[in-house]
């Protein structure tokens, strides 16, 4: 038998196990930097198999971390993520939220090394209650209110195990290094740089990443060739100020709230670039204590994003520019927090044709879109983007599912047939470059 028709078999055979993992990780959401349960579970699961497990400090890098939840609330997290069934050994070695999972195996003949990365968090949204939900009528909404797989992240981390599963079935056939990347915290784009950052992917020749849905919303279609990667980072900037009577004293107050606000009218008129695609957003301001005190603090949240890594660099460095200059003018203080970010890049084009022709010998696609352009941010490309600069290439695929509701959506779901198409796809593909 070839090794293709082993990866159908073991496929089909995976298939009702694939749906149950979806369905148990859908059912036990976690948000960003809390995937305690959900990585432990991964973890678990690729020791198993006979991977080498690294968790914790071995692959998350704690001053590159960005939008971590306050200390109490991992505490309260991993305790939750223990009375559902986390294993408590892998919980205390990801402490600090550090819930990055990789498994690495090694085969007996040398050969390439390939990374597939699969991310594993959930959104923060509560999950509609209603029957004509399909994960609430057949009981397997999620049980942790605030976190909702809204995104489909539930199934991409149930395919890479049954991936792992099928090239731990097949490593007697197979020659050089996979390593399996179980990233946190991809909401917010908070999580690739931290791992990234540990070097993980410094030896590798070639990585793989992929999204149910998104562009591509009919089960059956694909994307090898995904470009348009917008490279972003996220901000809170705190203006610290110093309050006083707004009638009796106004001359002695610091007003943070008109330094927030002068720093916002002139974030958005930041010049767009004239080399690509540029954008700025305040999305939240919040400031002041009262309508007769001069406003102490102010909080304001934005972003930055660009069609390449350079762009989005001119306007992050302009928004600092602008926010430090707008507290100075209104003589108070700043402090600007990075909160997520996400490189720019596309597909290399040898690995996406590649790819598009694994596709195409598979038969199980009833489309092969030629290019996507993703027009948003997904910090994968932040592995995608390292991988390049040291010479391996690297590809991101579009698999197309049927949704329920848009990406984010309380009412999410998607089509579960497609999870054996992205099985059997990534798992054929994996092989083919092993095997080169």
């Amino acid at each position: 038998m070839s090794i293709n028709a082993k990866i159908a078999e073991l496929t089909n055979k995976l298939e009702s196990t694939t749906i149950e993992r979806r369905r148990d990780f859908h059912r036990h959401a976690e948000a960003g930097w809390t995937e305690f349960r959900t990585a432990s579970i991964v973890a678990d699961q690729l020791t198993k198999l006979g991977y080498k497990v690294q968790v914790g400090d071995e692959v998350v890098d704690s001053e590159n971390m960005m939008g971590v939840p306050a200390s109490s609330e991992l505490s309260n997290q991993a305790s939750r993520a223990i009375e559902q069934g986390a294993n408590p050994e892998w919980v205390n070695k990801m402490e600090g939220g550090k819930t990055g999972v990789m498994g690495i195996m090694e085969f007996n003949k040398p050969g390439p090394t390939i990374a597939l990365r699969f991310d594993l968090d959930a959104n923060d949204a509560n999950e509609a209650e209603t029957n004509e939900h399909r994960p609430y009528s057949e009981k397997f909404n999620s049980i942790n209110k605030g976190a909702m797989h809204a995104c489909g992240h539930d199934g991409h981390t149930a395919v890479g195990l049954a991936v792992a599963e099928i090239i731990a079935e097949l490593k007697g056939e197979l020659r050089g290094t996979i390593k399996f990347i179980f990233q946190p915290a991809e909401e917010g784009v908070r999580g690739a740089k931290a791992m990234v950052a540990k070097g993980i992917v410094d030896d590798v020749d070639y990585l793989l990443g992929m999204h149910f849905g998104f562009q591509l919303k009919k089960t059956g279609q694909i994307a090898c060739n995904v470009t348009g990667f917008l490279a972003t980072s996220k901000y809170d900037a705190t203006f610290t100020g110093v309050p006083a009577h707004a009638g009796a004293a106004p001359e002695v107050g610091r007003n943070a709230l008109l330094a927030a606000a002068a720093a916002v009218l002139n974030l958005h008129a930041i010049p767009r670039h004239s080399e690509g695609t540029s954008r700025i957003n305040v999305g939240t301001m919040q400031a002041g204590s009262g309508r007769n005190v001069i406003a102490p603090k102010a909080v304001i949240k934005l972003e930055t994003r660009g069609g390449s890594s350079t762009i989005n660099k001119f306007m992050s460095d302009e928004a600092y520019r602008i926010i430090n200059s707008a507290a100075t003018m209104h003589d108070v203080k700043v402090e600007i927090t990075e909160m997520g970010g996400a490189a720019g890049c596309s597909n290399s084009p040898e690995l996406a044709d590649d790819l598009a022709k694994v596709a195409e010998k598979l038969g199980i696609f009833n489309e092969i879109v030629p290019e996507c352009d993703f027009g948003a941010s997904e910090d994968c490309s932040y592995f995608m983007e390292r991988v390049q600069e040291k010479g391996g290439q690297a590809a991101y695929t579009l698999i197309g599912a049927g949704l329920a509701a848009g990406h984010h959506d309380s009412c999410f779901d998607f089509d579960e047939n497609a999870l054996a198409m992205a099985v059997r796809f990534v798992s054929t593909a994996a092989t083919d470059l092993l095997l080169r």
